[in-house]
């Protein structure tokens, strides 16, 4: 049995949003055994590795819910060329410096697959925990098809490794779902509204008939399984919400009403600020079309006052930062602008406790409780008193702790 005790460290709980006088935490075979203050157990045994914290601040990895792992580079054209392998070496490199971020866990919503997830459970390669859904389900001309208007051909087999995949009509939903929860999807995401990186569509469009929502859902809750959706506006998330969806991707143009369905339905909200903010900055650089532009400007403008009137009303919020190919680096941003209008604990629940529950994982991850997977981050500071402890790794991430092994 591999031990480790974590000695002189104050303990971040952030159910309750509190840090503890020092104290100690006993890591045994990856998971934590217990927690305590006073002499620690243990202590002069030779199988027992003792880290000394030094005053310093142990809490849970952090999770970041909305990844797309296998998108690396924004220059769809040279995407095309890239063979699978390449595709997937190049995600599981992005995958070790979201680990060294002190992401712990990722969900990815669109593009990886079991074979990653595979490839990181077994340690073949460093990374989080890889909580996958497969490939998006889009409609003809909907947010995940990215044909050029000239493109006159037919989406065959769907094999390739990409985002999305195109499935109309009740049955063709119902065929792709089920094809996805084979291959391993813990969770389904289905496009309804036009996105930014879509050159055809709009970010006002409602993508898919609520008949073919509720086949998606339908599928989903056979499998013990739920869906997640893309969409921006109150049209397409109301239509979501009553087909029985569970989380939601964006929302940055809700209204009371939608606010008001999401806590009817006990739902959760996945706000990505920091995509808009990273791609503004980076320009025409970034590849995307003036069309895209026109939209990001439009999602942009309203993010954070539909964050801030998600937050007052006690909407469920999960941290995600939706960032793709060179972007991926500002992944820790997304604290500092929820920060504007959020409480430091409230945002730190939203990338730990409550991503916890959205994944249906409370109790394994996001937590220090005993029995909780050891996924842990040793930081420098205060993150209550000072996020910034969290946004600024390289001053202040002492230690990344994963399954109890000290990277």
């Amino acid at each position: 049995m591999s031990r480790l005790l974590i000695t002189d460290a104050h303990l971040l709980h952030p159910e309750a949003g509190t840090r503890t006088d020092l104290a100690w935490l006993e890591v045994a075979d990856g998971r934590i055994a217990a927690t305590g203050t006073g002499r620690p157990p243990g202590l002069g045994q030779n199988d027992v590795r003792v880290l000394d914290a030094a005053g310093a601040t142990v809490l849970p990895g952090l999770i970041d819910a909305h990844v797309h792992l296998l998108v690396t580079s924004l220059d769809l054209p040279a995407i095309a060329s890239w063979t699978p392998g390449y595709l997937t070496v190049r995600a599981l490199a992005e995958a070790e410096r979201m680990l060294r971020r002190g992401f712990t866990t990722v969900r990815d919503v669109g593009g990886a697959d079991h074979g990653m997830a595979r490839a990181l459970a077994e340690g073949l390669v460093l990374g989080p925990r890889l909580v996958h859904g497969g490939k998006a389900l889009s409609q003809t001309g909907g947010h995940g098809d990215l044909r050029p208007l000239g493109d006159d051909s037919v989406p065959c087999c769907e094999s390739r490794p990409n985002f999305a995949r195109i499935a109309d009509g009740v049955d063709a939903v119902r065929a792709a779902a089920r094809d996805e929860f084979r291959k391993g999807a813990a969770h389904l995401k289905v496009l309804l509204s036009g996105g930014v990186a879509s050159p055809h569509d709009e970010i006002a469009a409602v993508q898919y008939s609520e008949a073919e929502i509720r086949a998606a859902v339908e599928e989903a809750e056979n499998h013990n399984r739920y869906v997640t959706v893309h969409a921006y506006h109150p049209r397409a998330i109301d239509r979501a919400l009553r087909a029985g969806v569970r989380c939601v991707e964006h929302g940055n143009l809700i209204d009371d009403a939608t606010v008001a369905l999401l806590l009817e339905q006990d739902a959760f909200l996945v706000p990505t600020l920091v995509a808009y903010e990273r791609t503004a900055e980076l320009g025409r650089q970034s590849g995307l079309p003036e069309s895209s532009h026109r939209k990001l400007t439009e999602v942009r403008d309203h993010g954070l006052a539909a964050l801030e009137k998600a937050h007052r009303a006690g909407v469920n919020l999960v941290y995600g930062s939706d960032l793709l190919g060179p972007l991926h680096s500002a992944q820790l941003e997304e604290f500092t602008l929820r920060a504007e209008v959020q409480p430091a604990a409230d945002v730190i629940r939203s990338a730990t406790s409550t991503a916890a529950r959205l994944l249906r994982m409370e109790g394994e991850i996001g937590t220090l409780a005993p029995g909780a997977h050891a996924d842990l981050l040793v930081v420098d500071g205060d993150p209550l008193a000072d996020l910034a402890v969290l946004t600024r790794p390289e001053r202040h991430l002492r230690h990344v702790v994963k399954a109890g092994v000290v990277l």
